[in-house]
């Protein structure tokens, strides 16, 4: 069983950047993908990035595209999301969990407590 632990979260500008940690345990953390998601005030979940367990491949949602980048440390177990030119809208607790690996856009579970982002203009 993979348990997570997200960190890094803040306040922070628009424009401003933000660099997100989520610390694994768990055998499975060393061989599947892992994605983020978050869920903004009033809003349903959503996906933002994803990535294969080398590090080779990475998906992102439009919304974060060219402003995010989703890297591993498998050595570490850990996976990062730097979030740059930050807005507003990207306001939302921030979750990482696997993902499916027929399915990078979908979440496998389990989920950690999230970590807090604000975004003010």
């Amino acid at each position: 069983q993979v348990q997570l632990v997200e960190s890094g979260g803040g306040s922070v500008q628009a424009g401003g950047s933000l660099r997100l940690s989520c610390a694994a345990s768990g055998r499975a953390f060393s061989t599947g993908p892992m994605g983020w998601f978050r869920q903004g005030p009033g809003k349903e979940r959503e996906f933002v990035a994803s990535i294969n367990w080398s590090g080779g491949r990475a998906y992102y949602a439009d919304s974060v595209k060219g402003r995010f980048t989703i890297s591993r440390d498998n050595a570490k177990n850990t996976v990062y999301l730097q979030m740059n030119s930050l807005k507003p809208e990207d306001t939302a607790v921030y979750y990482c969990t696997a993902v499916l690996p027929q399915n990078y856009y979908s979440p496998s579970g389990p989920w950690g407590q999230g970590t807090q982002v604000t975004v003010s203009s």
